[in-house]
């Protein structure tokens, strides 16, 4: 991993802790949390304030996440909205973080000018001996206050001067004017400078979990299942009656298509279908190529073509089936028969515009691991679990490709894949999830016009 570390695609954007004033303001909060101290005078924090130095100093690589059910959070500074959230346990976590940070970013910005903000991602669960256990899990409702208490402080010198107003006697009441008075010693002038943090709740219906060897929930669809990364029976009795496992590629597909989660990358508006395509067939000659032992340092798209050529016999698939749609985008080639059986199927297709986007396209991430690119965006867990057992050769490819072709334009790239222009007509599910498909060939589309979804179907224009 150090490849990766060098350049920036592993613990990148941590914010370093290194002056004695944050240090100190890091172990007040990690005490109330947790009871525990650091030694260390300079480490690194992600999004929720965990440090993988303090985790192994400490020897408790969980020690903001107990159990994986409740994470807690120490903030030092704003500017951890920008950092990753390491070791996840839900897919949601980041999200929900980053959008609290955002949502009371004046109100954490003072308040982390004097001390750390400590909180805790607060659900149900305290503990999930089961799989079902974390179907519990409905919200999760955040919790924050400083480690003086200066929110709660706040709250309830606000209580007592609402009460001073509104009360006939409170201007006679010592008492209440004596600890009025000792409180905004603490908080300042909160009717002028209200110190409050915003009370939020998130909903979490739909998730992946790295607990219990990983696994999706899709609740909140027409056609709930749950797909595991592992063997479905291993989880358990569940209370969703459909579980898939990976495997269950036929099965998935139609789950896809029911819930209309998915379209076909050819189909997509706005996106250079052709270019993403020969870009993950690349994705596939590298394997081959590093399997073989050849050097990818340094490779261009010629020489993957030339490794391509030499290897042909050893291509698998993967790529001829993408190999085929390209030729029937570019080249009026014959139409391509990819069935979900195929091994190129979850390859050519890509998440809707729907709430959920970014955990289907992580699920199809993990769905088609040779993309190496769109496992890296949209999956970090099953990426770096990968680059493990890759070979040297590979690995020192896939580093240079997403530090020299991601890195440069993080956003640019995710627009141009992920990205989704608004459709001048709503087209109708298609069948490209059918395990056999035997369409008629379907017109070129106008420059100006798209009458498919895919290359497996066609969909009339409405009248």
């Amino acid at each position: 991993m150090r490849l990766l570390i060098e350049k920036g695609l592993m613990f990148g954007n941590l914010i370093r802790v290194e002056s004695p004033v944050w240090v100190e303001r890091y172990n007040r909060a990690l005490e109330r949390l947790t009871g525990k101290r650091t030694s260390l005078t300079d480490f690194h924090i992600d999004i929720s304030g965990y440090s993988p130095e303090v985790g192994d100093e400490l020897d408790d690589m969980a020690y903001l996440n107990h159990e994986g059910v409740n994470r807690q959070f120490i903030l030092l500074t704003t500017e951890q909205k920008k950092a990753p959230l390491l070791d996840a346990a839900f897919s949601t976590s980041r999200g929900i973080l980053r959008q609290f940070i955002q949502e009371n970013e004046p109100q954490l910005f003072a308040l982390t000018a004097q001390d750390a903000v400590a909180g805790e991602l607060v659900n149900s669960v305290f503990t999930a001996p089961t799989a079902a256990k974390l179907f519990d899990i409905r919200s999760v409702t955040i919790e924050a206050d400083t480690t003086k208490g200066t929110v709660a402080t706040a709250e309830r010198l606000a209580a007592m001067i609402n009460r001073f107003k509104t009360e006939p006697d409170a201007w006679w009441d010592d008492v209440l004017i004596g600890r009025m008075i000792g409180l905004a010693r603490e908080t300042g002038d909160v009717t002028r400078n209200p110190v409050t943090l915003s009370k939020m709740t998130f909903s979490q219906e739909n998730f992946w979990t790295s607990l219990f060897g990983g696994f999706y929930v899709f609740r909140n669809v027409e056609h709930p299942a749950v797909i595991a990364a592992g063997d479905p029976a291993a989880l358990g009795e569940l209370p969703i009656r459909t579980v898939f496992g990976l495997r269950d590629r036929s099965a998935i597909a139609r789950f896809l298509e029911e819930n209309a989660l998915v379209e076909p990358i050819v189909k997509a508006r706005g996106i250079d279908a052709a270019a993403i395509l020969h870009q993950k067939m690349d994705f596939i000659v590298a394997e081959v190529a590093s399997v073989m032992g050849e050097s990818l340092e340094g490779a261009t798209r010629r020489d993957l073509r030339n490794f391509g050529r030499r290897y042909a016999a050893l291509l698998p698939k993967d790529w001829q089936g993408l190999a085929a749609l390209a030729r029937w985008a570019e080249e009026d080639g014959p139409w391509p028969e990819i069935d979900s059986e195929h091994p190129a199927y979850f390859y050519t297709l890509r998440a809707r515009d729907v709430p959920d986007v970014d955990l289907v396209n992580m699920l199809l991430a993990e769905l088609s691991p040779l993309d190496i690119r769109q496992l890296f965006i949209c999956h970090k867990e099953a990426f770096y679990r990968a680059y493990a057992g890759w070979p040297p050769e590979k690995q020192a490819y896939v580093a240079d490709f997403l530090a020299n072709e991601y890195m440069v334009d993080k956003s640019g790239t995710r627009a141009a894949l992920f990205g989704h222009e608004a459709g001048m007509e709503e087209p109708k599910a298609g069948p490209w999830s059918r395990s056999t498909v035997e369409p008629p060939p379907p017109p070129k589309p106008e420059p100006d016009l798209i009458d498919l979804v895919g290359p497996w179907g066609a969909v009339p224009r409405r009248r």
